[in-house]
């Protein structure tokens, strides 16, 4: 078998437990919808994403979308009546100061995960914003080792230079101590009678 065969394998292998998957949650989901359907809660889209365990995006998909946006009619229907058969009676003070304090905490809510998705979009921003360009990094680091290896080329010669300079020092003394000791030498023969 190839490795282009092995790899098409396993991009269908991919695709299908993908698949499987999504259609997994899908199931999920509308099974989370009928039972807040049969317990009477509230269907909200972020409700039914909670009680699926999955995430807000796939509720608002094509194919669950419908779904919710149906049941949250006909929760509607039974609870006020249907739209379009006129109401007897009028909505009390107390229910719209429930509702009023309902759509309040709702968008409490919504205000609070804005902020919170806002404050990790900055972050995230801010951190590719500091982050340095991996070329430039890559360069500047081939440059430092450049750097490095003239200073440590530049101490040996430096070392060298000294430790010849002393080695001349010390011949110079040897030499001038040789001089003198020939000198002594000489004026010891020419008195010798």
């Amino acid at each position: 078998m190839s490795a282009t065969a092995a790899n098409q394998a396993r991009a269908a292998a991919l695709k299908a437990a993908r698949a499987k998957d999504s259609q997994h949650k899908r199931q999920r989901t509308l099974a989370a919808l009928q039972t807040l359907e049969a317990t009477g809660a509230a269907i909200t889209f972020t409700a039914v994403a909670k009680a699926a365990g999955v995430s807000t995006w796939l509720v608002y998909s094509d194919g669950i979308r419908e779904h919710i946006d149906a049941a949250r009619h006909h929760q509607n229907n039974y609870t006020t009546g249907t739209p379009s058969a006129p109401s007897a009676q009028p909505a009390t003070p107390d229910s719209l100061r429930t509702d009023l304090a309902i759509a309040r905490e709702q968008i409490k809510t919504l205000r609070t995960e804005r902020d919170k998705l806002q404050q990790r979009l900055r972050l995230q921003l801010g951190a590719e914003l500091e982050a340095p360009d991996r070329a430039h990094l890559t360069t500047r680091v081939a440059d430092l080792e450049t750097i490095n290896r003239q200073l440590v080329d530049r101490d040996a010669r430096t070392i060298e230079v000294d430790a010849a300079t002393h080695r001349v020092a010390e011949l110079e003394d040897e030499l001038s101590a040789a001089r003198e000791s020939l000198r002594r030498v000489i004026k010891a023969q020419n008195r010798a009678p």
